[in-house]
């Protein structure tokens, strides 16, 4: 289920049934991997009549793109995006965003990050996967080029793909590489996004 917003006292909306398949399907792929993903074992994941998830997304490639789009939008509500500044803020408070965002993620939804692996795995052996997984990526790279440009990068393409790739190897790292036990701090992770930044950009004084 989505959780309430942050100092909110409102509770969140009842999860759909599109919701808590998607998650059903992603706690699976954490605690079982691919071959534990089944239209049967979501149905008793999700605690739904037998034949929901099958009537929802029939085939397994269906399946799959449910999972992608609930990881997607838990995404979104981890790192969320709309939080960063727009193309008229400084660095600074783009690096403080980006700090935020990572260190939220690494701390508090790690498994998230695992469900992440085993689809874009599963997306390297299924190319109608792939397209479905890239598209679903944009909404995180799109924002990140205008944000480049907007910086004054001359190549807004290549180091939004640098500062992709940076997040992406501390992510791995962190869940499932040789710093699994280790998460920076948001202070670290807030120099390691000025050091980025400066290196690509030169000198943000």
């Amino acid at each position: 289920m989505t959780p309430a917003t942050a100092g909110s006292s409102t509770p969140a909306p009842p999860a759909s049934r599109a919701e808590r398949i998607g998650d059903a399907a992603l706690d699976l792929l954490v605690e079982r991997g691919m071959r534990g993903l089944t239209h049967r074992a979501v149905d008793e994941r999700a605690e739904l009549p037998q034949g929901s998830t099958s009537n929802h997304a029939r085939t397994r490639q269906a399946l799959l793109e449910s999972a992608v789009r609930r990881q997607v939008q838990r995404e979104v509500e981890v790192l969320a995006p709309m939080e960063l500044p727009g193309p008229d803020g400084d660095a600074d408070a783009l690096v403080d965003a980006l700090a935020l965002a990572l260190h939220r993620y690494l701390t508090d939804h790690r498994s998230l990050l695992v469900s992440r692996y085993e689809l874009a795995l599963e997306a390297t052996r299924r190319p109608e996967l792939r397209s479905f997984f890239d598209t679903a990526g944009s909404t995180f790279r799109v924002p990140l080029v205008a944000l480049m440009t907007a910086a004054g990068s001359p190549e807004p393409e290549r180091h939004a793909l640098s500062l992709i790739a940076w997040c992406e190897g501390l992510m791995f790292s962190c869940a499932a590489g040789s710093f699994h036990s280790t998460v920076p701090s948001r202070t670290e992770l807030r120099t390691g996004f000025d050091e980025l930044l400066r290196g690509m950009l030169g000198s943000r004084s």
